[in-house]
């Protein structure tokens, strides 16, 4: 699984690029969904990669998404009695973790929007014109710390 954080705006932006940040639901700068990792997604992360940071997600990680961005129709919270009651995992990170091995999907919950919408980093970002390490876009080994100054 990948995720995806888009940290750049649109303004003066080609129409291939934006057509391909729309098709990844990145409608806003800070929003962030989880994909698989196929070579039709990487086909699009390579389009996008000068507005967006993307990395390898663990389930440590996608368990406090979930846990702390997760949102249903009506912009209630993801918790733990939610997942009980809806799906057979028994919490969050059960969930992830299954999700992270392709066991499961994120849309196998009910009412979850595929979008997390996050915080501005904690302490900034290196810079948003150059790529990673030197700045933040671009393809991050492990997107963990991002996400978690995000969270």
């Amino acid at each position: 699984m990948i995720a995806v954080v888009r940290l750049r705006g649109t303004i003066d932006v080609h129409a291939k690029i934006k057509e391909t940040l729309r098709l990844l639901r990145l409608h806003r700068r800070y929003h962030c969904v989880v994909i698989p990792d196929t070579p039709s997604y990487r086909g699009m992360l390579q389009v996008v990669k000068d507005y967006v940071a993307f990395g390898e997600i663990d389930a440590e990680t996608l368990a406090m998404l979930l846990r702390h961005r997760g949102r249903l129709v009506g912009d209630k919270p993801l918790t733990d009695e939610y997942l009980q009651k809806n799906t057979p995992y028994k919490s969050i990170e059960d969930f992830a973790k299954a999700v992270v091995e392709g066991k499961a999907k994120l849309t196998d919950i009910p009412g979850l929007k595929p979008v997390f919408r996050l915080h501005p980093p904690r302490k900034g970002l290196k810079n948003i014109k150059w790529h990673y390490p030197r700045g933040d876009l671009g393809r991050h080994g492990n997107i963990r710390d991002l996400l978690y100054r995000m969270r």
